[in-house]
């Protein structure tokens, strides 16, 4: 019963902080900058001010689709951060050159997470399936056990992932907001809304993470239990 107060509890956590980024991005996105300046153009600018020559802006269809590629060394920005010239804008631009910025640099949380990252795409398809087949061979074979097993430390490194993609997440959103204010880029109330816009974009990565560390203490002890 525990567990599912504290899953039930994350769940509305999440749901509200979703929302309550979308309204901030919403409501921003409609503070115009008076420097006249677009997401491209400010993330070209930043990685100009940091000398890395090396990176392309480009643009992505969809929303929310903004991320740094390290290994084609590209800030991917959607459509609409690309193109508008607001304060929701700025913010995401200059938070994926901070990943950028991190990669020019080796920043070791960075270098660390993309080591996983391979990892963690087999994991997270095939966790779920190992454990429950575990579960369920148990009562037949002996070797159940450790199949279900398997199955959770695949999804404990998802679960490291996502707490190491804290760090990272906030760093680059420090990284952009010292670069923002360092060069005066943005007037006081622009400035104000991509800070409040990227402090909401990190919760949603904090949600997730707890979400994952309850969802793998839930498994664990079914595992666990399971062989009382």
């Amino acid at each position: 019963m525990f567990y599912y107060v504290i899953i039930g509890m994350i769940s509305l956590f999440s749901f509200l902080v979703s929302n309550r980024l979308k309204s901030k991005f919403k409501y921003y996105s409609g503070l115009q900058l008076q420097n006249g300046m677009s997401g491209r153009e400010i993330a070209e600018k930043m990685l100009r001010d940091h000398g890395i020559t090396d990176v392309k802006v480009i643009s992505v269809p969809g929303q929310l689709t903004d991320h740094y590629n390290p290994k084609h060394k590209t800030v991917n920005l959607s459509e609409a951060v690309y193109n508008q010239r607001n304060a929701a804008a700025a913010a995401v631009a200059a938070h994926e050159v901070g990943h950028a910025v991190q990669h020019a640099e080796a920043y070791s949380w960075l270098e660390m997470r993309s080591q996983l990252v391979p990892i963690v795409g087999l994991s997270s398809k095939f966790s779920f399936y190992l454990i429950l087949a575990g579960l369920v061979l148990q009562a037949s074979v002996s070797f159940g056990f450790q199949i279900a097993l398997i199955g959770l430390v695949m999804m404990s490194i998802a679960t490291l992932f996502s707490f190491i993609t804290l760090p990272v997440e906030y760093d680059a959103s420090n990284r952009a907001l010292n670069w923002l204010s360092r060069t005066q880029m943005l007037g006081h109330d622009e400035y104000e809304g991509a800070k409040d816009s990227l402090k909401w974009a990190a919760r949603t990565y904090l949600v997730a993470a707890l979400g994952s560390l309850a969802m793998l203490f839930y498994w664990g002890l079914t595992i666990l239990g399971s062989r009382d």
